[in-house]
């Protein structure tokens, strides 16, 4: 256990170094954690090797999986039913051209520029044509854009831009078995009993410190991903639907949501953030520059060129679109998990894979970082916490929060 222990303790300090460069740089930690795994990678694989990290080590990608899961839950949890009814034209709109345009895009630019096969420039539509959720989520909490209109609309809009993607994968390359079919009609199920069954579970049994609530919704969320993998298909999926579900009860329970985000976001996403930025392969990026960029660049550039203009079309200002549109940009759960689906049933290479996983890591990178430097909506932030927000006078205290 000595080697776990101090495995662990690596991780942690790399994930306290990745705040403390957020907080330093002032941008949002998913990401100063992915780029503190890509450095870490690096410098202790010259080192002692790239094993060192242990990146690959089960209990790491159960972490890390859990921290995706879990941060996809709370994702979904923020939607606003109402809000979604209000807005969901402008939210299916923006998150289908999201999905299409790079699907399209990039299948092409992979085929004709790339001189891929058919089978692999198919899959790199699909890895590309994602929306991280994780990390338009962490991004919307670190600036608290989650609690608007605005930061809802966008979250919706990213659920259905995977959602395209999801189908995308299943309908070309996933076997449609008998198994797909006993996890959507338990999913269905579960989706229908678990708005009427928590809210009194909790009444009756919640409340106590032995925190009942966490256990039931991870006891949810492993069962349901369980069967997703079953399938063939992916935990993140049924998790986002989960939390979608559940908006109306566990979304308005704020001390749930405190505590559940203290779980997540102290020990589990950093593990995911970080483990994320050491697969990054840089030998394969040395080896073929130029195809990176065909791949990144085509990303970027068709669903800029589809997302913009649904985004003013609905009446959103130049600065909000550019914003969505960037933040649309950004890919990782779903893009590597693509990849990797296609890397374990032959449908591309190691170096192909390589080059979709920066490619797709990049997008969560470059259009983060682009968005919050030079198109924040400010106008949207929630205000600056004043003397009277901290408790008892103390200038020193946190602000309380405003729920």
């Amino acid at each position: 256990m000595t080697d776990v222990w101090l495995l662990a303790a690596l991780w942690l300090g790399l994930a306290l170094a990745a705040t403390l460069v957020s907080v330093r740089l002032r941008i949002a930690t998913a990401l100063s954690e992915i780029v503190v795994g890509i450095v870490a990678q690096l410098a202790i694989g010259a080192l002692v090797g790239s094993a060192a990290l242990g990146a690959d080590e089960s209990w790491i990608k159960f972490l890390s999986g859990t921290g995706a899961i879990v941060l996809t839950f709370l994702a979904g949890a923020e939607l606003d039913p109402v809000v979604f009814r209000a807005r969901w034209r402008e939210a299916s709109a923006v998150g289908l051209i999201s999905f299409a345009m790079p699907f399209l895009g990039c299948a092409a630019a992979a085929y004709f520029l790339l001189d891929w096969s058919r089978e692999a420039s198919w899959l790199a539509g699909v890895a590309l044509s994602t929306t991280s959720v994780a990390v338009v989520y962490a991004v919307m909490l670190e600036f608290g854009l989650n609690q608007t209109d605005y930061g809802k609309t966008v979250l919706a809009a990213c659920f259905v831009t995977d959602l395209g993607t999801v189908v995308a994968l299943g309908l070309l390359f996933a076997p449609f078995t008998y198994r797909t079919l006993v996890f959507v009609g338990t999913a269905v199920v579960a989706f229908t009993v678990l708005p009427w069954l928590t809210p009194r579970f909790f009444r009756r049994y919640g409340g106590r410190p032995s925190e009942l609530e966490a256990k039931f919704l991870l006891l949810v969320l492993f069962g349901l991903g369980g069967l997703a993998t079953w399938a063939d298909s992916e935990a993140v999926l049924p998790a986002y639907l989960t939390g979608m579900v559940l908006a109306g009860t566990v979304g308005k329970d704020h001390a749930l949501i405190r505590r559940l985000r203290t779980l997540t976001f102290g020990l589990l996403t950093p593990f995911y953030f970080i483990r994320a930025g050491s697969l990054v392969s840089v030998r394969a990026l040395v080896a073929a520059p130029g195809a990176l960029l065909v791949l990144l660049g085509s990303k970027i550039a068709t669903k800029m060129l589809g997302v913009y203009p649904v985004a003013r079309r609905y009446g959103s200002p130049r600065r909000e679109s550019m914003y969505t549109t960037l933040l649309m940009s950004t890919g990782l759960t779903f893009g590597s998990i693509s990849a990797l689906f296609g890397l374990s049933h032959g449908l591309i290479d190691q170096a192909q894979y390589s080059l979709l996983i920066l490619a797709v890591i990049g997008s969560a990178v470059v259009p983060t970082l682009v968005a919050n430097a030079f198109f924040l909506p400010h106008h949207l932030l929630p205000a600056a916490p004043t003397e009277r927000d901290r408790p008892h006078g103390d200038p020193r205290a946190p602000a309380q929060e405003v729920q």
